[in-house]
């Protein structure tokens, strides 16, 4: 399997109130089919940490693919998101 770590920097803080419920449906479904293992918001509660378990043939345009589908996305309530490939030298996930 390939891992991609996805930063998320929320946006307007109503939008992304309105928004987290049908956001959290889609981290569950997708948590549901396996590609997602992890996903939460930092401590500080600016931005939010997903990481991705796709496929070894995988590129970070199809975990952007992926991720486009979120609620978040679709509705337009981050300022801005990061993904990138991820070697997990310890990995718990597998």
């Amino acid at each position: 399997m390939k891992y991609f770590a996805a930063t998320y920097t929320y946006g307007e803080p109503s939008l992304v109130d309105d928004t987290r419920p049908a956001h959290r449906e889609f981290i569950a479904s997708q948590l549901s089919l396996g590609r997602i293992v992890g996903s939460g918001p930092f401590a500080d509660g600016d931005q939010a940490l997903i990481i991705l378990q796709l496929p070894d043939s995988a590129t970070e345009a199809e975990a952007a693919d992926v991720l486009d589908q979120d609620p978040y996305t679709v509705e337009g309530a981050l300022a801005a998101r990061e993904i990138r490939e991820w070697n997990p030298v310890m990995n718990i996930f597998a």
